[in-house]
């Protein structure tokens, strides 16, 4: 029996089973109908996925206070508890546990050399500084923020906006300041502006693989992370 045989069937036994499919084919008939009208009117968007949505560490709750505080000691009222809480989610998840293969350790992911170091700049502070000990590293990540970020200045020039200090001063966090200001001067040297982030990230003077992270981490951190926290209602305001 074809299908339409099989309809009317349906229709001579029960005249409610009837309505019930006619209903039905009608409202599949109008689904598919808006999704070919999607497509064809906005061809790009069924072509690409909706962007996901970056959610906070839930271990973050348990620094929250933490981290308000170390942003509002180096920074004072123009302290971003979202950003610094957005670095230490990218360097750890809020782990005070975790360890690099690398060496860094901590929530902050301190190398032990930069640990011993930055209790001397900060002696106050972080005279007695243990990286592993997460309410000393996160202040000593908002302190080490502060102190690069301070330092980057104007190269060939021309001024430095507050989105490209802060990728400067991140990449300078996670791979060297050195690294960083010689990358800066190659973009100078090849006639494009040292002061503008986007303009100094296509120039390496490092290993292909350290590049790739160096420049991936300020971007996650304040293209993605930092509006994460925002939106979860952390103190702060965009950087980029």
């Amino acid at each position: 029996m074809n299908a339409w045989a099989r309809w009317k069937a349906l229709c001579k036994r029960n005249r409610v089973d009837c309505l019930e499919a006619a209903v039905g084919i009608v409202l599949l008939v109008l689904v598919y109908a808006g999704l070919i009208y999607g497509i064809v009117s906005n061809p790009a968007a069924a072509a690409s996925p909706a962007p996901s949505t970056a959610r906070v560490a839930p271990a973050s709750a348990l620094y929250r206070h933490r981290v308000e505080q170390a942003s509002a000691r180096a920074w004072g009222v123009d302290g971003n508890a979202a950003r610094l809480a957005a670095q230490l989610h990218q360097e750890s998840a809020f782990r005070p546990s975790a360890k690099s293969g690398a060496g860094a350790i901590g929530i902050a992911q301190f190398m032990p050399a930069t640990a011993s170091w930055i209790g001397t700049v900060y002696p106050r502070e972080l005279g007695n500084f243990d990286p592993w000990n997460a309410q000393q590293a996160i202040l000593a990540a908002a302190l080490y923020d502060r102190w690069l970020y301070d330092r980057v200045a104007p190269i060939g020039g021309g001024t430095v906006d507050q989105c490209s200090r802060w990728v400067f001063a991140l990449r300078g966090y996670n791979g060297g300041e050195g690294w960083m200001l010689r990358e800066r001067r190659k973009a100078l040297a090849a006639g494009d502006n040292a002061n503008d982030w986007r303009a100094v990230e296509p120039h390496r003077v490092r290993a292909g693989w350290a590049h790739k992270e160096n420049t991936a981490y300020p971007r996650r951190i304040l293209l993605t992370l930092e509006p994460a926290y925002l939106a979860a209602g952390w103190q702060g305001v965009p950087t980029c």
